[in-house]
């Protein structure tokens, strides 16, 4: 008789487990289904007039500049980087001089580039 219930009850936690299962199981695709109607719904593709446009102008161009530090402002009082202008953060202005610096003639660039050097 104790062999019979032993079986009813593995029996009945087999069903269970299978049941469990299956609810999870559902509970997955319902997730994906719900999830790919929102996605669907939501995100539309602009139309045309939404679409970025290239300004009056025409297209915005590189600006190649020489530019130079900001002169540090002279005080007596301690400065913070909240008291700079841009808000601690280097700034700079156009120079006067719009010449690029080149390197010295017979100059190797940079240590180890590879230059002969001076020689």
């Amino acid at each position: 008789m104790e062999s019979a219930d032993l079986a009813a009850g593995r029996g009945a936690l087999g069903i269970g487990l299978v049941v469990a299962g299956v609810a999870v199981l559902a509970l997955l695709i319902g997730m994906f289904v719900l999830g790919s109607r929102k996605v669907r719904n939501d995100s539309r593709r602009p139309r045309p007039e939404e679409q970025p446009r290239v300004p009056d102008g025409g297209p915005v161009r590189e600006v190649q500049e020489v530019r130079e530090p900001d002169e540090m402002p002279r005080s007596d009082e301690r400065l913070l980087p909240h008291d700079l202008t841009g808000h601690g953060n280097a700034g700079t202005r156009t120079s006067a001089s719009q010449d690029r610096p080149r390197w010295n003639e017979g100059g190797g660039g940079s240590f180890g580039s590879g230059g002969p050097g001076r020689t």
